[in-house]
């Protein structure tokens, strides 16, 4: 197990001796990453943004030191599944963070919340726990899945593209994103591949792609998937003849790793590294400085979901034994978001803005993802209707 034990002031805290004795037992927050193998990289950020909100924050909420404690899912469910009883039963953590993976968050989801443990997915966000499985522990600081392929659904419809090939991997999220891209694309899907998770050679599916001769591709490609995807499709010489749609196939994680193949490509996404208002650009400079590298949209999501919790620890003033409580702080969503307008929906999923994102080259030499036009605004995902939460 990949386990940092981030045990932050908690000595300091108990050598001051000021205040009740339970103030000085420390907030415990599970960690829930994908930390090795390809798509490692986006783990990564999600723990670094969070941790330099727990550290921008002084290391105390309410009052109370704060511990993180990190465990990877290797991206495997079953393995996600034992670390995260050892968070509950061992650790006794108050709140988790995570994950990455669709996958992941179906297998965690109840051994966390059937603890009355919240969850908070800074990342994961499928369709039926936005519905009819909604839960009261469980909140997403990132968007319902369909959402951000929303956005290109929207955008190729508005730009006249009458046939997309659609392209994304056989699993929760993948399924989410081709029902949320054609929410809003009336035109002919040519062809509708699913690809196994983790697939890194796509020379047979380019080979479908430039028989079918499609206005444009939508595709949905996370880590190594994307960065293999993107380049091969490059080099096969597609990306001069068909407009490249996707989500989380070109962003922060794996742009150091297509660079130049990359340049030009289209996204959606709720926020990018040149969101202009000021906590976001404080962030992107802070995060830079301390980690070196241009974060993406998975480390501001867990930054946010940092200052949401804080948010809540902190109007009880370290007090988290009543969960009602609890709960109303945190739909408060009392804290300033890197996004901007931000606010909870009655399934405890964002309401907020999403925009057309493309990837730029930096004056710095740097890559990153930069907002060309909002196509959403206060935007709630169609799956709330569904759930009957208060």
């Amino acid at each position: 197990m990949n386990r940092l034990l981030a045990s932050l002031a908690a000595a300091a805290a108990l050598g001051a001796g000021a205040g009740p004795a339970t103030a000085q037992e420390p907030i415990r927050i599970g960690v829930v990453q994908t930390l090795s193998g390809p798509s490692a990289v986006l783990g990564q950020h999600a723990r670094d943004g969070l941790q330099l909100a727990i550290r921008q924050m002084g290391e105390r909420m309410g009052g109370r030191p704060v511990q993180l404690i990190v465990v990877d899912d290797e991206l495997r469910p079953e393995v996600a599944v034992q670390r995260v009883q050892g968070l509950i039963e061992r650790d006794r953590v108050d709140f988790v963070v995570g994950p990455i993976f669709s996958n992941v968050l179906q297998a965690i989801h109840r051994p966390i919340t059937a603890s009355r443990t919240f969850l908070i997915s800074a990342n994961a966000g499928t369709s039926n726990f936005a519905g009819r499985e909604c839960n009261p522990f469980f909140f997403v600081t990132s968007y319902q899945n369909d959402q951000v392929h929303e956005v290109l659904g929207k955008y190729a419809q508005d730009r006249g593209f009458r046939r997309v090939f659609l392209m994304t991997p056989n699993y929760q999220a993948g399924r989410d994103s081709m029902a949320g891209f054609k929410r809003h694309f009336r035109g002919e899907v040519v062809d509708e591949v699913y690809t196994q998770l983790g697939q890194l050679d796509f020379s047979a599916e380019l080979a479908r792609i430039a028989a079918a001769r499609p206005d444009a591709l939508f595709t949905f490609m996370p880590g190594g998937m994307g960065v293999n995807l993107v380049r091969q499709f490059r080099q096969a010489g597609l990306a001069d003849r068909v407009p490249f749609l996707s989500a989380f196939t070109v962003d922060e994680s794996t742009l150091p790793a297509q660079q130049d193949a990359a340049l030009g490509f289209f996204s959606g996404m709720s926020w990018a590294p040149n969101t202009d208002n000021p906590q976001s650009r404080a962030f992107v400079a802070a995060f830079e400085q301390a980690y070196n590298y241009v974060p993406g949209s998975y480390a501001a999501q867990a930054f946010d979901a940092g200052n949401l919790i804080a948010s809540a620890v902190n109007a009880l003033n370290g007090n988290l034994t009543d969960k009602d409580a609890v709960r109303r702080e945190l739909r408060r969503a009392n804290f300033q978001s890197l996004r901007g307008p931000f606010r909870f929906g009655n399934n405890q999923y964002p309401i907020q803005n999403f925009y057309l994102v493309q990837v730029a080259k930096r004056a710095d030499g740097r890559f990153q993802t930069e907002i060309r036009e909002r196509v959403f605004t206060d935007y709630q995902d169609v799956h709330a209707r569904e759930c009957q939460m208060q």
